[in-house]
């Protein structure tokens, strides 16, 4: 078992307070994050950003590792994910991923069947209770 943690540390109400996130590793350290950077814009981050950066970081190392059991190695991955948040819900309802990437010798029927199931296994994939998108193109 591996467990990973991060901090978050909320002082006052939800519309005028302020926090901070703080991760195990330190690369984040007291990041500051409030209402405007989750539902606005304002300087710092926020909950969905930090799930985009996983899933999107996740997604390209399982689809690394699927393309090197397939026997091919990737020279490049370029991974964004776009996490949607319906503020009326209060839900995430969508993690999309834009794809592109430059993987000798592969064919377009070889890259998007290991990319669909990179997109399936990868552990947020699995972890997100949302609709999962994939849109992957060869450069």
């Amino acid at each position: 078992m591996i467990n990973r943690k991060a901090t978050a540390i909320w002082k006052g109400t939800g519309k005028e307070g302020t926090g901070t996130i703080s991760t195990q590793s330190t690369v984040l350290e007291n990041t500051q994050y409030s209402f405007n950077t989750r539902f606005a814009e304002g300087k710092g981050t926020n909950p969905e950003e930090l799930i985009a950066a996983a899933h999107a970081g996740c997604f390209a190392m399982k689809l690394s590792f699927e393309l090197n059991a397939a026997g091919f190695t990737a020279d490049e991955l370029d991974a964004t994910a776009t996490v949607s948040l319906d503020p009326s819900k209060g839900q995430v309802t969508k993690s999309h991923i834009d794809l592109t990437a430059k993987i000798p010798a592969i064919t377009a029927e070889q890259f998007s069947e290991i990319a669909e199931k990179a997109k399936k296994e990868c552990p947020i994939s699995q972890l997100l209770n949302a609709e999962i998108t994939l849109n992957a193109s060869l450069s």
